[in-house]
């Protein structure tokens, strides 16, 4: 038999549950921010890669960092059936957040760096923190959907 539950607390527990999740995503965040710019340095201060290049690599490199961690801390509670259920979350990952996240960060490098003159790490910074709403959303209602999870055959 199913407990009846007050709407108002309800909500209020989906809130915090929500705000919780917001803070997990911040703090893998923090860490694939780091990862990001010491990719970034390592791409272009070591390697001498041109800043766009190295900028597009090394998103890429905490795109797949922040899958990760999201699919294991930040989402957890919404765990996958079978394994190839992971790669498709991986994929829609690497096609939400990670688009945002290229498209956002070269472009506004471009800008930045390219036209304000702006020190590439400091502008790598300002695109991260752009991005990271839009991402989160993405996250939370396409990648870690827990309707898709619950409906998807157990083969």
């Amino acid at each position: 038999m199913k407990r009846f539950q007050f709407p108002v607390f309800s909500s209020q527990r989906k809130q915090n549950r929500s705000l919780r999740r917001w803070f997990k995503f911040n703090a893998v965040g923090g860490v694939g921010i780091v990862v990001q710019l010491a990719a970034l340095a390592v791409l272009r201060s070591w390697l001498k890669l041109d800043y766009l290049v190295a900028t597009g690599l090394a998103v890429e490199i905490a795109v797949i960092h922040n899958f990760l961690w999201h699919e294991r801390f930040t989402w957890a509670d919404r765990p996958v059936r079978r394994p190839m259920q992971s790669l498709v979350r991986l994929a829609k990952f690497n096609a939400s957040n990670g688009a945002i996240s290229m498209v956002g960060n070269l472009g506004l490098m471009r800008l930045l760096v390219g036209e304000v003159k702006l020190n590439y790490v400091v502008a790598n910074l300002i695109a991260i923190v752009v991005c990271s709403l839009v991402n989160f959303l993405l996250s939370d209602r396409f990648v870690f959907d827990a309707g898709a999870n619950s409906a998807a055959p157990s083969t």
